[in-house]
C-alpha cells in the first residue's frame, strides 16, 4: 500500500494547491470573476480544426488550402448572405479573403468606382469577419487582431448597424479609411484577420518535408500559425535524424533532394555546402553516365545546363551508393532491428554482374561501383568519409535547419488525441488477425500504443542527449532511421524500402513493396470497425464517438478506393499535395475540416497556378462532403480543453468556499 495516501495528507496537499491559486485569485471577487468568465467560454460552439496531411513541400497548394481553409471561408460567406450576393460576387469576395493584396493589384486597375467598390467590399467583409469571430471570447478576438487597426476592426465587428444611433459612426469610420487611402491595407488586414478565425485549430499529419521544393517556406509559416500540430511522418523522421547528425538519415535526405531536382532546399533554402559531395561525384564517376540516376523535375528543368544535369545524375549516385553501405553499417550494428535481408551489397557478384536478393538472381542494371571494395562491400572509401564528415558538421550546425527540426520536435509527436479522434500517420502495425503486432527492441516487447511512445521517447533522445550519453543517444538516431524504413514503424507500414531494387533492378516483383496487414484489413469492411474500436480503446478513446484520421497512402479515387473505412470510424486523408502521386490518384487529396455540427471530408483537384487561382477566381475544393452530422452542436464543453476549464472551475468553487469558510484569507493587496 506504499502508494496510498491518507486524508491528512490529501487534505494537506489540497491547502497547499489552493494556496497556490489564491496568489492568482486573490480575493472572492477575482475567483468569481474568474469562473463566471470560464464557464461563458464552455458555452461557446467548438472551434473548427483542419487537418492536412502529406504535403511534401508543395508550397502553393498547401497555401491555397489553408488560406480557404478547405472550403471554411466559402461556408462563412455562404451563411452570411445566403441568396442575397449571387455567385461572381462571392467567388470575388471568396478570392480577396485568399489573396487580398494581389487580387487589389487587378480590381484597382479595372474598377472605374473605386471609392465605391472599397466602400461595398468592406462592408461585406466586415459581416464575414464578424460571423467569423462570433464563435470566440472578445478577448480571444482581440488577441488575434492586426495591431495597426485593432481599435477600428473591434469597434466595426462588435457594433450593430442597424441601431440607428450607431449607424453614422459605423459608417463614418468606413468613410474615413477610404478619404485617407487606407482601404487597401485595411482590406488586407481584414482579409488576413478571417483567414484567421475560421480556423481554430490545425493539424498536420506528416510528411512535411521531400518531393516539392517548399518545405521550408511551409515550415516558416507553420512557426508563426496561431495553434498547429503535427503528427511526425517517415518523412519528417528522415530529416530529424538527418538534423541530429545520424548519417544514413543524411545520405537519404540528400538522395531524395537528388532524386527529384530538389537540392535547392539543402544549398539555397538551408545554406547545406553540397559541393565536397559534388567534387568527390564528378571525380569518382567521370566516366560513368550514371543514366539509372536521372533526376525526375517537377519544376523548370530546362534551366538546367546539360552539364548541371550530369553532375546531379552523378551526385545522385554517389550520395545512393554512400547510403547503401552506411545501412549495411547499421543494420550489422542493430540485430534487433532485423533488417538482415537488406544487405544487398554483399550479396552482389561484381565478375557476374548479378545480385541475389531473397534467394533470388537478378541481372544488375549498373554494375559500376568504383568505390566498392568487394571484401567489405559495407565500408567507406576514404574519400567518401571525409564527404560524410563534412556533410554530418554541415547538418548538425545549420541554424535554420536546427530551428525547424525544434519546431517539429515542440509541436510534434507520433500520435496525437484531441477532442476524441486519433491523428497519426502511417498504421498502427498489426498481424495478418488484425491483432497489434509485437516489436522487439532491445530484448523487450512493444506493441500498440507501447510501441508508438517507445519509438517517440528515443527519438527524442537521439536529438537531445548530450554527446556523452553517446550510447543512448546513438540508439536513438538509429531508431529514427528505423521509424523511416522499417517494417515495424508505425509511420512506414511496408515490408521493405526496395531503394536498391528500384535503381539496379528492372523485375517489378521485387520493386513491389507489400503493405502492412493494416492496409489490407482496412479495406475489408467486415473486419476494419472492429479493428477501428481496438485501436481507438487501445489509445484510451471512446469507439462510440471517437475516430482514426490517418495520413501516409494516397486513395487511389480512379479505381474506385474510398477514403473512409470502417463505417465512418476510419479517414485516409493523404493531402496528395505531390504532384507525383497525382497523376495515379486522379486528385489532389483530401482534407477535413471538423467543426461544430459534424466533420466534413474536403476532395481537392491539382492546383494549376497562382495566377489562375486569383484571375479566373478558381478553387480547388472539388467536393465538400458532410460524413458525420453531430445531432447536438459541439461546444467549448465538449471538448479537450473543455474539460481543463471544468476541472479548473472545480478548483475555483473550492478556493471560493476555503474563503468564505475562513480556510483561507483573502488578500487585499493584490
Amino acid at each position: 500500500m506504499g502508494n496510498t495516501i491518507t486524508k491528512s495528507e490529501y487534505d494537506a496537499l489540497q491547502r497547499k494547491h489552493l494556496e497556490v491559486l489564491s496568489e492568482m485569485y486573490p480575493s472572492i471577487a477575482a475567483a468569481s470573476t474568474e469562473i463566471i468568465n470560464l464557464q461563458a467560454i464552455l458555452n461557446l460552439p467548438k472551434g473548427t480544426e483542419h487537418v492536412l496531411s502529406d504535403i511534401h513541400g508543395e508550397a502553393d497548394q498547401f497555401f491555397h488550402v489553408l488560406k480557404n481553409g478547405s472550403g471554411a471561408v466559402r461556408a462563412k460567406i455562404d451563411d452570411e448572405f445566403g441568396n442575397s450576393l449571387c455567385i461572381r460576387d462571392k467567388k470575388q469576395l471568396a478570392t480577396l479573403i485568399y489573396y487580398p493584396a494581389e487580387k487589389l493589384d487587378l480590381i484597382e486597375k479595372e474598377e472605374a468606382e473605386l471609392d465605391d467598390w472599397y466602400k461595398i467590399t468592406l462592408h461585406r467583409l466586415i459581416q464575414v469577419c464578424k460571423r467569423a469571430a462570433s464563435k470566440y471570447t472578445r478577448s480571444k478576438v482581440r488577441k488575434a487582431l492586426p495591431k495597426d487597426f485593432a481599435y477600428v476592426i473591434e469597434e466595426l465587428i462588435n457594433e450593430k448597424e442597424e441601431f440607428i444611433n450607431k449607424e453614422a459612426y459605423y459608417n463614418g469610420i468606413i468613410d474615413t479609411i477610404i478619404r485617407i487611402g487606407r482601404a487597401r491595407a485595411f482590406i488586407i488586414q481584414l482579409c488576413e484577420l478571417i483567414q484567421r478565425l475560421v480556423i481554430d485549430h490545425l493539424h498536420i499529419v506528416g510528411d512535411i518535408y521531400d518531393r516539392g521544393s517548399g518545405a521550408v517556406e511551409i515550415l516558416d509559416h507553420l512557426m508563426k500559425y496561431h495553434s498547429v500540430d503535427i503528427q511526425w511522418g517517415n518523412h519528417d523522421l528522415l530529416w530529424m535524424g538527418a538534423a541530429s547528425g545520424q548519417e544514413s538519415c543524411i545520405a537519404n535526405v540528400i538522395r531524395i533532394c537528388a532524386r527529384y531536382g530538389n537540392l535547392e532546399t539543402l544549398e539555397d533554402d538551408y545554406g547545406i555546402n553540397l559541393m565536397p559531395l559534388a567534387n568527390f561525384a564528378l571525380e569518382t564517376y567521370a566516366d560513368d553516365p550514371c543514366e539509372l540516376f536521372n533526376v525526375q523535375y517537377h519544376g523548370d528543368s530546362d534551366a538546367l545546363s546539360r552539364i548541371e544535369e550530369q553532375t546531379e545524375m552523378k551526385m545522385h549516385k554517389a550520395i545512393s551508393v554512400i547510403q547503401f553501405k552506411l545501412e549495411g553499417q547499421l543494420i550489422k550494428r542493430r540485430p534487433d532491428f532485423k533488417m538482415e535481408s537488406r544487405l544487398l551489397l554483399d550479396k552482389i557478384n561484381p565478375e557476374e554482374g548479378t545480385v541475389e536478393v531473397d534467394g533470388c538472381t537478378y541481372k544488375l542494371l549498373d554494375t559500376l561501383f568504383p568505390t566498392i571494395i568487394w571484401s567489405d562491400p559495407y565500408q567507406l572509401s576514404k574519400e567518401e568519409e571525409k564527404v560524410m564528415n563534412r556533410l554530418v558538421q554541415n547538418f548538425k550546425n545549420c541554424e535554420k535547419l536546427q530551428r525547424h527540426i525544434q519546431f517539429l520536435f515542440k509541436s510534434g509527436s507520433l500520435y496525437r488525441c484531441y477532442n476524441k479522434n486519433i491523428y497519426y500517420h502511417g498504421c498502427v502495425p498489426l498481424n495478418e488477425d488484425g491483432s497489434f503486432r509485437e516489436v522487439y527492441l532491445r530484448g523487450k516487447g512493444y506493441k500498440g500504443q507501447a510501441l508508438y511512445d517507445f519509438i517517440e521517447q528515443y527519438v527524442r533522445k537521439g536529438y537531445y542527449l548530450p554527446e556523452s550519453e553517446a550510447e543512448e543517444k546513438t540508439y536513438g538516431q538509429d531508431l529514427t532511421w528505423f521509424a523511416w524504413s522499417n517494417e515495424n514503424s508505425p509511420v512506414f507500414g511496408k515490408e521493405k524500402m526496395a531503394t536498391f531494387e528500384r535503381y539496379f533492378l528492372g523485375e517489378p516483383e521485387v520493386q513491389e513493396e507489400r503493405k502492412d496487414p493494416y492496409y489490407r484489413l482496412i479495406e475489408d469492411e467486415r473486419v476494419c470497425e472492429e479493428i477501428c474500436n481496438n485501436i481507438l480503446r487501445e489509445f484510451k478513446l471512446n469507439p462510440e464517438n471517437g475516430h482514426i484520421i490517418n495520413g501516409h497512402m494516397p486513395v487511389k479515387l480512379k479505381k474506385g478506393e474510398s477514403p473512409i473505412k470502417g463505417n465512418g470510424k476510419l479517414f485516409i486523408i493523404d493531402g496528395g499535395f505531390s504532384k507525383a502521386y497525382q497523376k495515379t490518384t486522379g486528385i489532389a487529396g483530401y482534407t477535413l475540416v471538423y467543426n461544430s455540427y459534424g466533420l466534413k471530408l474536403v476532395t481537392h483537384m491539382p492546383f494549376e497556378s497562382l495566377e489562375r487561382a486569383i484571375i479566373e477566381e478558381t478553387d480547388i475544393c472539388e467536393d465538400i462532403c458532410v460524413v458525420e452530422k453531430l445531432l447536438e452542436r459541439q461546444y467549448v464543453a465538449d471538448t479537450d480543453n473543455g474539460q481543463i476549464l471544468k476541472r479548473k472551475i472545480g478548483d475555483l468553487e473550492l478556493l471560493l468556499k476555503a474563503y468564505r469558510n475562513g480556510e483561507l484569507r483573502e488578500n487585499a493587496e493584490k
